[in-house]
């Protein structure tokens, strides 16, 4: 089930069915980390799931809100899990946390996941959706008294983005293609979010592409203008995040994928259900302050993975070249235990 938190502070609680997108950096080389926990740890809780510690990397990014709301009230512990976070600053070191045997469960944007498994140095399942992109959460934004007022500038320019190949550029691309503006000759400058509002405000490139909370930060701190919605036309609604396994932990730990799913819906949609419970989080968790947080546009919060949604993203990553081949999403969607 997906749910649209809006920009007010205390709306009612509003579900929406679409589909579930940014993602940022490709897959690096990863090397061995050493196995989890105990034995203990890995018998799992008295019989409930196979097995109880387990470790999760996350980001500092807003549509964690439901992963920290689940922690926060106990809901992994409702179902038997002791769950660990592990900070990663990005969602290709959040996969190479995954890959090197460091956590169980990783949240990322989808791009590296379907990289790491099309060029088969991971085999991924899905354990949770996370977010899907909403009205003005990912956005491309330039200076007031830079010549890109829209789509149609884009051409030609000096566009920010974290990395080339991933779904930050794909989803600009995707905007001027949807609006017919040519993006052979962009310049594509590789630029980490919290750089993007400086990079702006000095000059250096002519516009950049955002999600939140740096829309929000680089519109407070420079006076950038969001002048363009990626997650529109083709994109709308597009899955951005989730969380991922590798096949031999969710094939072998089905209660344990199943009791996770658990929790991480019933926060989902008590973040859907009140954003006052969920923007102090954002200050917590992710190092804005009250004022961003209140103006911050959510991504749309996801938990119930769907394949024919998650479809979307290798196809677009594949128009574009960023996968060579095609990709069922479905197979890689690990099937929890129903017990």
């Amino acid at each position: 089930m997906r749910h649209v938190i809006s920009t007010a502070r205390h709306p009612r609680r509003r579900v929406r069915a679409g589909v579930l997108v940014a993602a940022f950096g490709l897959l690096a080389s990863t090397s061995g980390c050493g196995l989890l926990g105990s034995s203990d740890d890995a018998e799992g809780g008295g019989g409930d799931v196979e097995k109880a510690a387990i470790k999760v990397s996350i980001m500092p990014t807003t549509d964690l809100a439901p992963f920290h709301l689940a922690m926060k009230n106990g809901y992994f512990t409702e179902e038997g899990l002791d769950v660990q976070a592990v900070n990663a600053p990005s969602g290709q070191a959040s996969l190479a946390k995954l890959i090197g045997g460091e956590v169980d469960i990783a949240y990322s944007s989808y791009t590296p996941f379907f990289v790491a498994h099309s060029k088969k140095a991971a085999d991924i399942k899905f354990v949770a959706d996370a977010s899907s992109a909403g009205p003005r959460t990912t956005m491309v934004a330039a200076m007031p008294n830079s010549s890109v007022k829209g789509v149609k500038d884009l051409a030609g320019k000096r566009i920010a983005v974290t990395a080339t190949n991933t779904i930050s550029d794909v989803l600009v691309k995707s905007a001027m293609r949807a609006n017919g503006v040519d993006f052979s000759d962009v310049d594509w400058i590789s630029t980490p979010f919290p750089e993007m509002a400086g990079a702006l405000e000095r000059g250096d490139v002519d516009a950049a592409f955002l999600t939140e909370p740096f829309i929000t930060l680089a519109a407070k701190s420079v006076g950038a203008v969001p002048v363009v919605d990626t997650a529109t036309g083709p994109t709308e609604d597009l899955p951005t995040a989730g969380y991922g396994s590798l096949a031999k932990f969710a094939d072998g730990n089905p209660k344990t994928v199943g009791a996770f799913q658990r929790a991480m819906q019933k926060a989902t949609d008590e973040a859907a259900a009140d954003r006052s419970k969920v923007e102090p989080l954002l200050v917590e968790h992710g190092k804005i302050d009250e004022d961003t947080a209140a103006l911050t546009s959510l991504l749309t919060f996801q938990s119930e993975l769907n394949a024919q949604r998650l479809q979307r993203v290798p196809d677009l990553l594949l128009e574009f070249g960023v996968i060579e081949q095609e990709m069922d999403a479905a197979t890689m969607i690990a099937k929890p235990s129903t017990a």
